[in-house]
């Protein structure tokens, strides 16, 4: 245990620990800006962080699904199969929400809550350019190749909720 108290949960690696102390944060933050436009992140949702989707089962709870993102056109796609349970939900009930959020500070994030629309045209590009943002030119390329995605997932921003602590001393 450290000298100010903080312990890392078991089976954190020392790298995991180095980040987490060198980000942590102060009692009190300050003020976190609200009420910002997704324009006003910058580069947040251009960056390939992993976003969370939340879909909906018959009984009304929600399934967090991790999920890769491009934002393109005024909003965010998603890929994934028809098979997949994502998928199903939005076809049962077109409520959604994803959020995206980075890891460290200035703690920049979006959260769209909308009706999904399923896309199936521009499938085969769009897997393409989401997979080579996240894996790379050539990884990204092979894995489009062998996707079984045939479905984008789009979210127009119904409802949007940003933020980021950039303007607090951390």
């Amino acid at each position: 245990m450290r000298v100010d108290g903080w312990q890392p949960p078991l089976g954190w690696s020392s790298r995991m620990q180095n980040s987490a102390s060198q980000h942590r944060c102060p009692d009190k933050l300050g003020t976190v800006r609200k009420g910002l436009t997704v324009e006003d992140l910058g580069d947040l949702v251009d960056l390939p962080l992993l976003a969370v989707l939340a879909t909906y089962w018959a009984d009304g709870t929600a399934l967090l699904s991790p999920v890769w993102h491009e934002y393109r056109d005024g909003g965010f796609h998603v890929c994934t199969s028809g098979a997949d349970v994502k998928a199903r939900h939005l076809r049962r009930d077109p409520r959604a929400a994803l959020v995206v959020a980075e890891p460290a500070p200035p703690y920049r994030g979006v959260e769209v809550t909308t009706e999904a629309i399923l896309l199936r045209h521009d499938v085969g590009a769009t897997v393409e350019r989401v997979a080579v943002r996240y894996l790379g030119e050539a990884r990204g390329r092979r894995y489009a190749e062998s996707a079984s995605d045939d479905i984008v997932v789009r979210l127009e921003p119904g409802e949007v909720r940003a933020w980021d602590f950039s303007d607090v001393q951390l």
